[in-house]
Parts: structure tokens; C-alpha cells; sequence
């Protein structure tokens, strides 16, 4: 077999593989921001465009919280009338209180909305008491997806054993409806893609190649191994932590165009920003 190095990679994904992919994605309905997703075999369902709150966020916050609870919340509310219904969060984000006040005092809809969020525990108690911590920050009887944060060891599913059964116990109970993985490394996105308990994993994901785990030629077919095994692919990091953002439209139309990602988080550091990722959806499909 010919090996495709990486100009031949760029080369192909922008063009006729891309749109070959596009193709399939759509030939039975146009793709907008709002089209609504299922997960993997997660059953868990959201809009394709996903809200994310933690550009350069960690320590609790992030560049939208550092911007001020008034600026955050008009970007929540913005991406709520727009019809998104996914918001990305993680503890490390300090994101959990700004979402609570907007489920609170509107116009967020608890029932019509996916919260995702995120921990960086490594033990199991940790893991128990901030499952417990974040439902009591969002005000919420149940988490619908929460991660492992940022595994970046191929050997995290023997590692974090005892915090994955912590969760898998919650999900039992229904105070979380899925598990899974954000990925920093190759190997653990590996993992990831093989893992049974997995059944979500948030992968970066661009076709530059910009604050993602590895070269897109060798992250898509670790991507498509994700989705045929039934996992809930999200691509993150499509601007790149915001140093792509003037080439969001390839980049958008490069993710939708692999027909293996389920749904994408984008972050907004105002309303406008919403409105433009829409449109490129649009254009894109």
C-alpha cells in the first residue's frame, strides 16, 4: 500500500475525500448547527454545534469567564435562541455556576439542553465527590456526560480502573447518563477508541494539525476506529484554541466532511461568534 504523507493528506482531505464524505453525511437532509445527533450507541442526542466554555480555561476559569459573568451569560443565551442544546464545561473551566444561573433565571431549559463536564480526579473518592459537587453547582439531578479529563497515557484504562467503576456505579444509578474520555496523546486516544467503557470521547481535531494529539493523518483513523466502535465522537479544538479561528470555515467543512464526528464543541468569547459558526455550517453542508 502507498503510504500518504502528510502534504498528500492535506491535499486529499480539503478536496475530494472531503467532499466525497460530505456527500454521505448529506444526502438525506442538510446538516445545520441545531440538527440533532445521537452519541455513538450512547442514545444520548444533541445539536451538532456545541456550545464550549473553556477556551485556554483551567484553574477555574477560562477566556470566557475572565470576560465577566454579563459577557458569558449573553453568550449562553445567544447560543440558546440560535437552537444549540449542547454546552461544554469542565471543573476546571469554572463554568458550572454561570450555566446554573442561566438554567435558573433563563432562558436555558434544563430538559432541552446536554450539559458535558469534566474531572481531573485521579482517585475514586474524588472521582464520587465531584459527581456529586458538579450536580449541586448546575443544580441538577443528573449529569448527561461527564469525562475523564485529559488522559494523555495509552495506559489510562488500567490506571484509572477504580474511578472508572466510581462512574460506572453513578451511571447505574442515573446520576450520570455517560462516561468517556477527553484525549490528549495518541495513545490515548487509542485507548479510548478500544475501550468498552468509553462511550464518549471529545477528540482535537483540525486539518492543521493546531493544539491537536497528532498530525491529522494519524488522528482521523483513530477517529473513524472511535465512531465504528460505537463510541460518541465530539471534535474540539476545531479553531484551534483560537489560532485558527480566520480559517474556521475549512475547518468546519474538513471535520463535517469525515462523517465520523458526531457533534463539535466550538468556544465563543462573544454572541457574534455563535453567529458565525452557524453560518459556516451551513455553508459547509
Amino acid at each position: 500500500m502507498k503510504r500518504i504523507d502528510r502534504r498528500d493528506f492535506m491535499r486529499r482531505s480539503a478536496g475530494a475525500l472531503a467532499a466525497t464524505a460530505m456527500g454521505k453525511a448529506s444526502g438525506t437532509e442538510k446538516l445545520s448547527a441545531t440538527t440533532v445527533r445521537t452519541l455513538g450507541k450512547s442514545g444520548i442526542q444533541c445539536t451538532l454545534l456545541g456550545m464550549g466554555t473553556g477556551m485556554r480555561g483551567w484553574n477555574g476559569e477560562s477566556d470566557l469567564t475572565r470576560k465577566g459573568r454579563k459577557t458569558f451569560l449573553e453568550v449562553v443565551e445567544r447560543a440558546y435562541e440560535r437552537g444549540l442544546r449542547y454546552f461544554d464545561m469542565a471543573d476546571q473551566y469554572g463554568a458550572h455556576d454561570y450555566l446554573k444561573e442561566a438554567m435558573k433565571n433563563g432562558p436555558v431549559e434544563r430538559d432541552k439542553v446536554m450539559l458535558l463536564t469534566k474531572t481531573t480526579a485521579r482517585e475514586p473518592e474524588r472521582i464520587r465527590a465531584d459527581l456529586e459537587r458538579y450536580r449541586r453547582e448546575l443544580d441538577t439531578d443528573y449529569l448527561d456526560v461527564v469525562l475523564l479529563h485529559c488522559m494523555s497515557k495509552p495506559d489510562w484504562p488500567d490506571k484509572m480502573r477504580a474511578c472508572m467503576d466510581v462512574m460506572e456505579d453513578a451511571k447505574q444509578k442515573g446520576s450520570i447518563r455517560a462516561q468517556g474520555v477527553s484525549c490528549h496523546s495518541l495513545g490515548a486516544l487509542e485507548a479510548a477508541a478500544d475501550s468498552d467503557w468509553v462511550d464518549v470521547v471529545l477528540a482535537r481535531i483540525n486539518p492543521f494539525g493546531v493544539k491537536m494529539d497528532g498530525p491529522p493523518e494519524k488522528v482521523v483513523p483513530l477517529i473513524q476506529r472511535a465512531h465504528d466502535n460505537g463510541k460518541g465522537v465530539v471534535g474540539i479544538k476545531i479553531v484551534g484554541e483560537g489560532q485558527i479561528r480566520d480559517r474556521l470555515a475549512e475547518s468546519i467543512k474538513f471535520v463535517l466532511g469525515l462523517g465520523t464526528v458526531d457533534a463539535m464543541a466550538i468556544g465563543f468569547l462573544d454572541a457574534s461568534e455563535v453567529d458565525s459558526a452557524i453560518a459556516h455550517i451551513e455553508a459547509a453542508s
